[in-house]
């Protein structure tokens, strides 16, 4: 490695550094990119139309230019800009154009050792984004416009708004709160400590105010809002630490902010969650009751966490959940580094230290079962390349889980044929099952007349029949 950023970069982080693919952030560019396809694009149930997997698929490769291994890549909220950051001890903002080409519009140094994250805040607070290093520190940073007396007048251009320097050690992940709780900011760092910062006015984002402290006695290597906004969930975040001491306990805790006593009390702790955790994501919760949680670290995990009734938690206390492990992927075969959610929270992608992206998406049994799989390169995975089992651990607490996820069984294939008979969706159409045997016809007492009911295709044959539902609706 060249660069400053490795001599600031030396130590723990260092070694996770290494194995994360300079090229990695291209990864999420292809995979946030996914356009979506007119109908007249997408095949009905019977699969007529349907286009070709490939075509979903737009992988740019963009020269980063970077001086070292960049670490993270952000979006915005509309997907139309991008961040990275880099052990070069800079951060890059990237704007799309009209054609679908990334230009960099920005490029500055923002740390004096290696850039570990940056995100952006919600576009009603203005162009902001947060990034946090190796330097012990953590700096907001807004986007602002030359006035009509200044030099740069009409340009754009970013101004450090403030540097938070509480932490006495690396500070690990940054994050912005979801924008109905105002404009807040949390950060994670090697001491174990958990800060969440407010900015008063946010027409003044100098000034910035330590709310909370939140002592997890685990080095924290991540951190993770819930994004529900509804009044029956309180403010909860999630934190998963990399801790490999063999005295360390469960490496994810979930604190909830607590309306009496106004501070952040831990709720749960995954105890089933011993290794090392790179990276930890909420769902965007769209009306569930319950919350979903993903974790990268040797495997993909997906835990729902559902409220137990109030009657049955203690009286002031933080709320209880019940606690399901729902999937466990192995396929990756190595360290998964990054989960992130699409905008519903119905599809999860992870990338690996196997250099490749996966999709993962539950079926309407709720059985999750990769969709999809990119390379380092942004272009898919077809056929029997495709590698790896689900993880055989779960057993019988998911019914069929293992057989839904094994990608390399007989009678799967990756990418459909143009007529396939449920290529029905854009998210569907990426793994199929051989559709199922027709079902036998049995006699019904009713009004309707069934006696002239036609198959004209075979494979139609449970789709025609009006007396029985469709046997599966994947589409998003």
């Amino acid at each position: 490695m060249t660069g400053k950023g490795v001599g600031h970069g030396a130590g723990a982080r260092v070694a996770r550094a290494v194995r994360a693919p300079a090229a990695a952030w291209s990864w999420w560019a292809a995979v946030r990119a996914l356009p979506r396809p007119p109908s007249s694009e997408v095949g009905g149930a019977d699969g007529a139309g349907a286009a070709p997997a490939e075509a979903m698929f737009v992988a740019r490769s963009i020269a980063a230019d970077h001086k070292d291994l960049i670490h993270d890549v952000s979006f915005d909220f509309h997907g139309r800009r991008m961040a990275t950051c880099s052990s070069d001890q800079s951060v890059k903002v990237w704007d799309k154009s009209e054609n679908g080409d990334w230009h960099c519009t920005a490029s500055w140094k923002t740390h004096s050792g290696s850039v570990w994250r940056v995100t952006w805040a919600h576009p009603e607070f203005g162009q902001v984004l947060a990034s946090c290093s190796f330097d012990r520190t953590a700096a907001v940073w807004e986007e602002i416009v030359g006035e009509s007396n200044d030099k740069l007048r009409g340009q754009s251009h970013w101004v450090k708004r403030t540097t938070l320097v509480d932490s006495r050690t690396s500070v690990t992940d940054v994050k912005f709160a979801p924008k109905h709780m105002g404009l807040m900011l949390a950060t994670c760092s090697a001491d174990g400590i958990v800060r969440i910062y407010e900015a008063p006015d946010v027409m003044n984002l100098s000034q910035w105010s330590l709310q909370h402290e939140i002592s997890c006695k685990l080095s924290c290597s991540c951190i993770s809002w819930n994004p529900s906004s509804s009044r029956a969930h309180s403010p909860m975040i999630a934190v998963g630490s990399d801790d490999s001491s063999p005295n360390a306990m469960a490496k994810v805790q979930i604190f909830e902010y607590n309306e009496n006593t106004r501070k952040y009390a831990k709720a749960e702790t995954l105890m089933t969650v011993t290794d090392p955790v790179h990276d930890i994501a909420f769902a965007p919760n769209l009306g569930r009751s319950f919350h979903i949680l993903a974790i990268a670290t040797k495997d993909v995990r997906i835990f729902t966490l559902k409220p137990v009734r109030k009657e049955l938690t203690s009286s002031g206390g933080p709320t209880k959940f019940e606690i399901h492990i729902v999937a466990q992927f192995d396929n990756h075969n190595s360290q998964v580094w990054r989960v992130s959610w699409n905008i519903t929270g119905t599809v999860l992608a992870s990338s690996g230290d196997d250099g490749c992206v996966r999709l993962w998406k539950a079926n309407y049994m709720d059985n999750w079962k990769c969709t999809g799989i990119l390379k380092g390169n942004g272009s898919p995975v077809t056929g029997n390349s495709q590698q790896g089992n689900s993880n055989p651990s779960l057993g019988s607490n998911i019914p069929n889980l293992q057989n839904s996820l094994n990608g390399s069984s007989s009678g799967r294939y990756f990418f459909p044929p143009l007529d396939s008979p449920r290529a029905g969706s854009r998210w569907s159409s990426y793994a199929q099952l051989l559709p199922p045997p027709p079902p036998p016809l049995v006699e019904h007492s009713c009004d309707a007349d069934t006696a002239n009911l036609q198959y004209p295709h075979p494979r139609r044959r449970s789709l025609s029949r009006p007396l029985n539902p469709l046997p599966e609706n994947e589409g998003v």
